[in-house]
């Protein structure tokens, strides 16, 4: 049987599993109301989840290593992604129940009403804040000091390539991977935060003063925007920088600054809509009238005024143009135009260490048969050097996400 016809028989299945699911549940429970107004939809969704999850337990039983003595790479990674999800999970629970006994009054009732996933955001935003602040005093080596040994594998064990001395290895240079991405955290996230204040001083405070003044100075800005923000935003900063590549040379300025600069401007044109949309809505409140009639200043009515009323929608906005201004720097650096060597940065690491991801290609060879066990679990180890500054990228992104939403729920006034 083709495999399109084990797809369609399985899906046929799982159709008639929901069904019966559905009758089963209304049998059961007297017609009770959750089953009897039950869709189709949400009856095969439940069965498609059972499925799921019985397929990941078998799937995660599966033996790391074949009976050819050839390591199985891939029920040896989602073992790893099971066990950092359950890690993660508990940990979160943890800092959520720590966060509800201790501290002020006010964070204990934050703590009470926080989500899980909100508690898991937080907690990788703090670790990742942590390291970024002491990154000096928790990383065992420089960030670019070159040491004895190239091309260490990721572990500590001696017998399939490892070091105890540098737990991630080694990349091809003999530089500490570990050691740069703590360094990465203090660069890629620190130089993201200042980007991402800049572009919210700048676009937060021309929308707020083309929604206050309006007339030519508002159209002069926004028709300014539009035309800006009709640029692709990665193909634009990648024009720019290439172009600042050659100012930064002669100029003697680092090609950071510059980077910073450009990002800045970019996102400051959607910080300027959210901004002048938020403003115009607040400049027809009776207050604000009230204000102008007292004959109060324009720094009076914005600072005063309007910003503290527009800073929910601000704070959530601050969150995903934080997202969006972190990837693109390590996309920037990804492509050799961002923050630049010898500083480390997780972009230009993914770049770097691309190639040991070929070193998993050799389980999967004829002659991996006659080779031990021990160097093929090497190589595959050394494939995860790419992973680790990716997964820092990742998990930084869907934990600012986690944050952002929780907050866009509770400013929202939405209940459960």
């Amino acid at each position: 049987m083709s495999g399109l016809m084990w797809v369609a028989a399985l899906f046929a299945v799982l159709l008639v599993g929901g069904y019966v699911f559905r009758l089963a549940g209304q049998k059961i429970t007297s017609n009770s109301p959750k089953y009897r107004d039950m869709s189709f939809g949400v009856a095969f969704g439940y069965v498609l989840g059972a499925a799921l999850l019985i397929l990941a337990v078998y799937y995660y039983f599966q033996p790391v290593v074949r009976e050819d003595g050839v390591p199985n790479a891939s029920v040896m990674f989602f073992r790893w992604a099971v066990q950092a999800f359950i890690i993660g999970s508990i940990a979160a629970f943890l800092f959520r129940l720590l966060g509800r006994t201790i501290g002020t009054a006010g964070s204990r009732k934050l703590f009470r009403s926080m989500p899980l996933t909100a508690a898991f955001g937080i907690l990788v935003i703090f670790i990742y804040a942590v390291f970024a602040i002491f990154a000096g005093a928790i990383a065992p080596y420089g960030q670019s000091e070159i040491l004895g040994a190239a091309n260490v594998v990721a572990g500590s064990d001696p017998a399939f390539g490892g070091n105890p001395e540098y737990p991630l290895g080694t990349d091809q240079i003999g530089r500490d991977i570990l050691s740069r991405l703590v360094y990465g955290a203090q660069n890629t996230v620190g130089i993201a935060f200042i980007t991402t204040c800049l572009a919210f001083f700048l676009g937060g405070s021309l929308g707020f003063l083309a929604a206050t003044l309006q007339g030519w100075l508002d159209q002069l800005l926004s028709r300014s925007v539009d035309v800006l923000m009709a640029i692709p935003s990665l193909i634009f900063a990648l024009l720019l920088m290439t172009l600042a590549s050659f100012w930064a040379e002669s100029l003697g300025v680092p090609l950071t600054i510059f980077m910073v600069l450009i990002i800045a401007l970019i996102d400051s044109t959607r910080v300027f809509r959210l901004a002048r949309a938020v403003g115009l809505n607040i400049v027809v409140m009776d207050y604000i009238e009230a204000a102008k009639l007292r004959g109060e200043g324009l720094g009076y009515l914005v600072f005063k005024e309007i910003l503290p009323n527009a800073m929910a929608p601000l704070l959530a906005e601050f969150g995903l143009r934080f997202c969006f201004v972190f990837l693109t720097i390590a996309a920037l650096s990804f492509l050799g135009v961002g923050i630049q060597p010898p500083l480390a940065d997780w972009g230009t690491m993914v770049r770097d260490l691309a190639p040991f991801i070929s070193s998993a290609s050799i389980v999967s060879q004829d002659y991996a048969e006659n080779l031990p066990t021990e160097l093929l679990l090497g190589e595959v180890y050394k494939s995860l050097f790419p992973f680790f500054p990716a997964i820092a990228i990742a998990l930084l992104t869907v934990a600012v996400n986690f944050v952002v939403d929780w907050m866009l729920h509770k400013t929202s006034g939405l209940k459960e």
